[in-house]
């Protein structure tokens, strides 16, 4: 709860409530950053350090948060901002989120068709029998996120998103309570993962990319990082 309603605060007082700085002296403070993510916050090769650029500044503090304090664990992450305060986080956070830069083509390459339409039914309809909302009820019909907390899916590596959803399903990764992700990863089974994974990182990502106003329609579920 707490760092939902520090979002909410802080995004509602604008940049007015941070010390303005110089876009250049930003990026200088923020190399520790791009040394994993990439230029910019782009991403890299690998498939483990995600981009970070363009995201919504929200999700951004929250996942800062996250490591800061423990719901996510990643050592690396941990000791850089330990000792970063909220507001330092939010400016890391703007920062990033300011930034509009084009999307490299889908990495997923030759994914069977019956693994690429499990997944795109599991992204786009979910399957109610098991009670696993959509991705894009939240993500947005696009994939590209909605503001001011919720991430864009597209242009993720895909051991990236098989970790990641992975981690939630085993319990390695939380978020604020009540933890929504927490809750969807589990009535997932591993090979509904690799599906969702391999249709995701296999789209193009949309022009515009920017993530979406939060539609006035309610969650699937109560979601602490994405409060209504």
């Amino acid at each position: 709860m707490r760092s939902a309603v520090a979002l909410v605060l802080a995004l509602a007082l604008g940049s007015s409530a941070i010390a303005a700085e110089s876009s250049d002296g930003m990026a200088k403070r923020v190399a520790a950053c791009t040394t994993c993510h990439g230029k910019e916050g782009r991403a890299t090769s690998d498939g483990y350090f995600p981009r970070i650029a363009g995201k919504p500044a929200g999700y951004l503090y929250n996942q800062l948060l996250n490591f800061r304090e423990g719901r996510r664990s990643y050592a690396p992450m941990t000791y850089l901002i330990d000792h970063m305060s909220d507001a330092y986080l939010l400016e890391i956070a703007r920062h990033f989120a300011s930034l509009e830069l084009t999307y490299p083509p889908p990495q997923t390459l030759g994914a069977s068709s019956a693994l690429l339409e499990r997944g795109r039914k599991l992204v786009t309809a979910g399957d109610g029998a098991r009670e696993i909302p959509a991705c894009v009820q939240c993500h947005g019909k696009a994939m590209t996120g909605m503001q001011p907390a919720i991430p864009g899916l597209l242009g993720l590596p895909r051991d990236y998103l098989n970790g990641q959803l992975g981690a939630w399903k085993t319990q390695q990764r939380h978020a604020a309570a009540p933890d929504c992700m927490a809750t969807i990863a589990g009535r997932l089974n591993a090979a509904d993962v690799e599906a969702i994974s391999a249709w995701l990182s296999s789209q193009p990502v949309p022009v515009p990319s920017a993530a979406v106003p939060m539609t006035t329609a309610k969650l699937p579920l109560p979601c602490g990082s994405a409060p209504q």
